[in-house]
C-alpha cells in the first residue's frame, strides 16, 4: 500500500508556522501531479569529497568504523573517485578527491568562509543521489518549480553534469546537493567516472588491515548500514530547508521535537516507500530555536547554531545502525563496538547515552569529527524493536557533547 502523505499527521512538539502547514500538503500534491512521485525513488548514493591525498586514509577510516568496503577506483578530468559498497540494497558511497590542491570550486569557496573549515577547504559532504529517470523529465518538472540544476560548462567539477547524472545546485539553506541517476551503482564500471585504476600494494594492504580488524574484533558483523544523516542549519532556514527537500524527493515530514535544554529542534524526514530506513536513510535537519543574536539576551546553550557559525551550513553526522542484541555478560552490542573502536584509537565524545534494558529504547554515541571528512559518526542501537526515531534526552546529551568539541575562541565570544 502506498504511503498516505496527505493524511499523515507529523509527530512531535515543535510548532510549525502557518506557512509551513499550508505549503507542506501543497508540495505533496504537486510532487504527485508533476510526476516527481513516480520519477524519483530512494537514496542510492552518498557523495563526499576529501582533501587531495587523503582518500585512502578516509577509506581506512570507513573500513574500521562502517560496513563500507572499496569496490573500484577511477580517475577523471579533475578528481579521483572511489566507489564503496555495504549491501547491494543499501546506498553506496562515492568518495571524491581533487587531483590538485589548487582545484577551486564552490566547496573551497564555502569552506574558506568559516573558521573551523578553512584548514580543509576541499572536505565536504556533497549530497545524495536518488534513483530517478528519465532525467530530462525530472529536470523539466523541477525547473518549473524553481529548482536549479547544473549545466555543462557552468561547474568546475564535470562529475555534476556527467552523462546519466543530474545534480541540483547546492541548496541555499543546507549547502547540500540532490542528485538523480538511473545508473546501476552496484556496477561501478557502468558509471563513467573515468579510467579505472588499481590501488597500490601498500594502499591495498592498509585497507586489508582495516578489514582484518573489523572481522577479527567482531565489530564488522554488527554494523548494519546508514540509519540517518543530520544537517545543521540556521534557525530561520529550518522550514524552508525541509520544504525544499520535500519538493525534490519522495520523502515525508515525519515530525519535529524541541530539544529545550539545547535550544534546538530535531526535524526528521523519512521515505514512506521503505520499511527499513537503511534502504533510503532518513534526512534530519537540526536548527536553533532562537538565533544567536536573540539568544544572547537569555544566554542559553546553542551548540547547533554554534556549529553553523564555525563550519557553515553542512552535514553534521551520519548514523550507523548497530545490530540489536547482547554481546557478552549483558553488554549491549553498541557498547562492545565503541570499546573495540576506542582500543583501535577512535576518539569519541562523552559516553554512550540511553538505556536498553527490558523495554524498547535507544543507545547512541557520537565519535569526534573525522579529520578527513569533518563528519561525526553516530552509532545507534534500536533495542527491543524500538519503533520511534529518537528520544529527546538522548539527542540533548549528544548535542551537548558535540557542542563542547566544536568551539571557536574569538575575542570575548567563545562558541
Amino acid at each position: 500500500m502506498a504511503f498516505d502523505y496527505q493524511n499523515y499527521q507529523p509527530k512531535g512538539d515543535k510548532k510549525n508556522s502557518d506557512f509551513f502547514n499550508e505549503f507542506r500538503p501543497k508540495i505533496y500534491e504537486r510532487r504527485k501531479s508533476s510526476g516527481i512521485e513516480d520519477l524519483v525513488g530512494g537514496m542510492r548514493v552518498v557523495v563526499m569529497q576529501v582533501e587531495p591525498g587523503t582518500s585512502v586514509e578516509t577509506m581506512v577510516e570507513l573500513y574500521a568504523m562502517t560496513p563500507y568496503r572499496h569496490a573500484a577506483s577511477y580517475i577523471g578530468e579533475t578528481h579521483r573517485f572511489h566507489v564503496l559498497h555495504s549491501r547491494p540494497v543499501f546506498p553506496a558511497i562515492i568518495l571524491m578527491e581533487p587531483l590538485s590542491p589548487s582545484f577551486e570550486e564552490y566547496v573551497t569557496r564555502i569552506n574558506r568562509m568559516y573558521p573551523l573549515s578553512r584548514a580543509t577547504p576541499h572536505s565536504r559532504y556533497i549530497g545524495e543521489i536518488y534513483e530517478g529517470g528519465p532525467l530530462d523529465e525530472i529536470r523539466g518538472a523541477l525547473e518549473d518549480q524553481a529548482v536549479r540544476f547544473e549545466y555543462p560548462g557552468e561547474v568546475e567539477n564535470p562529475f555534476y553534469t556527467a552523462e546519466g547524472f543530474l545534480f541540483s545546485m547546492p541548496s541555499d539553506f543546507t549547502g547540500n546537493r540532490i542528485g538523480y541517476s538511473g545508473h546501476d551503482f552496484n556496477d561501478p564500471d557502468s558509471l563513467g567516472l573515468g579510467g579505472r585504476f588499481a590501488l597500490t600494494a601498500a594502499e591495498q594492504a592498509r585497507l586489508d588491515a582495516a578489514a582484518d580488524f573489523a572481522e577479527s574484533s567482531g565489530v564488522g558483523e554488527l554494523l548494519l548500514g546508514i540509519d540517518h544523516m543530520a544537517t545543521r542549519i540556521l534557525a530561520a532556514d529550518r522550514e524552508d530547508a525541509i520544504l525544499e527537500f520535500l519538493t525534490q524527493v519522495p520523502y515525508y515530514f515525519w515530525g519535529a521535537y524541541n530539544i529545550k535544554d539545547m535550544n534546538s529542534s530535531t526535524n526528521v524526514n523519512r521515505n514512506g516507500s521503505v520499511m527499513d530506513d537503511k534502504l533510503s536513510p532518513a534526512k534530519v535537519f537540526t536548527a536553533n530555536n532562537t538565533p544567536s543574536f536573540v539568544n544572547s539576551f537569555e544566554n542559553r546553550p546553542m551548540p547547533t547554531e554554534t556549529f553553523v557559525r564555525n563550519y557553515g551550513r553542512r552535514m553534521h553526522h551520519i548514523a550507523i545502525e548497530v545490530q540489536d542484541g547482547d554481546h557478552a555478560a549483558g553488554e549491549k552490542n553498541v557498547d562492545f563496538v565503541v570499546e573495540a573502536l576506542k582500543e583501535r584509537g577512535v576518539p569519541f565524545l562523552a559516553h554512550v547515552v540511553g538505556e536498553c534494558k527490558d523495554e524498547p529504547n535507544l543507545k547512541q554515541i557520537f565519535s569526534k569529527h573525522s579529520k578527513n571528512t569533518l563528519l561525526i559518526t553516530e552509532y545507534v542501537e534500536r533495542c527491543h524493536g524500538f519503533d520511534g526515531f529518537f528520544t529527546k534526552d538522548n539527542v540533548a546529551a549528544l548535542t551537548e557533547a558535540a557542542g563542547q568539541d566544536e568551539q571557536f575562541k574569538h575575542g570575548q565570544v567563545f562558541d
